[in-house]
């Protein structure tokens, strides 16, 4: 085997399209942009922009769209080994809505299903999971078969080796629910959270990190405070659980009772969308780099924030030149 990852992810991949327009609902909009997407995706590509030898376990369509994520993935020099097609479903494309600061609907086509739900646990090189630095799995990946069965796989002969982190990742459309994880959930949303919540709890086992915001922290533990939501993630079984507050900032709690609460980086949003998964590449980066709580928070709080204040996801990714000037601003 070659040398091992700094960090290989699993999950999401597919195709943004946004909108080349602000304030204005997909009706209105004229014309629109292409970008390598999905959550797990993009974080492999902020951690490769920081530096960091990154690879991604996912599937795509064996269609135009497959070939442009295979391509995007090279160019931002993350590992495309592990992303395989699927003959006979389409790459997945996701749509967005920009109503800066706070408002950017998501629309999924993901149907009849997205290529990286199929993932099989015999497809998996158990090896390379095993020896990576980071491990990084998705809670979307728990939420059908054969992705669910093949994520608690890699967790199992990931073995708590090295740094594991669950992104908890709360998307309740893909688990039958509306709305978001909490009242506003629609009359499925509680639905929707009681049947994710036991695939989360067996994840978090085999988890050393879990990174999520109150709403994902409650599909978990059932709780909404956030000292609360830490410290439930940390008695079933992580050693540091990152709980990301959106205005209040972020609050790390670790096991060993180091605690940090920093205040968010203020800046003009022109898309918040890609904002947790630059957080997330820079959480690696500093976890790797065996920095202390509060600077790897305030360091993963800029470089979400540099990328909320551009258009795009996976290619507003800043380098560490770019965070380290932006915070020397600060």
């Amino acid at each position: 085997m070659t040398e091992p990852y700094d960090l290989i992810t699993m999950g999401r991949i597919g195709v943004d399209i946004y909108p080349l327009q602000t304030g204005v609902s997909l009706a209105q909009v004229e014309t629109f942009g292409k970008f390598l997407g999905g959550s797990a995706t993009n974080v492999a590509v902020a951690a490769a922009r920081l530096g960091r030898r990154c690879a991604v376990v996912s599937r795509t369509g064996r269609d135009p769209f497959g070939d442009y994520v295979h391509q995007a993935l090279r160019d931002f020099g993350v590992d495309d080994r592990w992303v395989t097609p699927v003959a006979d479903l389409p790459t997945p494309v996701t749509f967005c809505e920009i109503f800066p600061p706070d408002d950017f609907p998501l629309y999924f086509y993901r149907r009849p299903k997205a290529p990286d739900l199929v993932i099989h646990p015999e497809e998996l090189d158990r090896e390379a999971i095993a020896a990576a630095r980071i491990f990084w799995i998705t809670g979307t990946g728990l939420c059908e078969e054969p992705s669910r069965g093949a994520t608690l796989a890699a967790l199992e002969a990931r073995d708590r080796r090295g740094i594991t982190v669950f992104d908890l990742d709360w998307r309740p459309m893909f688990w039958g629910g509306e709305g978001g994880a909490s009242g506003d959930g629609g009359a499925t949303g509680a639905a929707a959270r009681a049947a994710a919540r036991p695939y989360y709890e067996a994840a978090l086992r085999h988890a050393t990190v879990a990174v999520g915001n109150v709403d994902e922290a409650e599909v978990a533990t059932g709780l909404r405070d956030p000292k609360a939501c830490a410290e439930a993630l940390l008695d079933m079984g992580v050693e540091l659980a990152v709980v990301k507050q959106g205005p209040k900032g972020v609050l790390a709690v670790h096991r060993d009772g180091r605690t940090a609460e920093v205040p968010p980086t203020p800046v003009e949003v022109v898309n918040g969308l890609g904002a947790g998964d630059a957080f997330g590449g820079a959480l690696c980066h500093g976890l790797l780099a065996g920095r202390e709580l509060g600077p790897m928070m305030r360091y993963a709080n800029a470089a979400g924030a540099i990328v909320a204040s551009r258009l795009a996801c996976s290619s507003a990714m800043p380098t560490a030149g770019e965070v380290e000037a932006f915070l020397a601003g600060r």
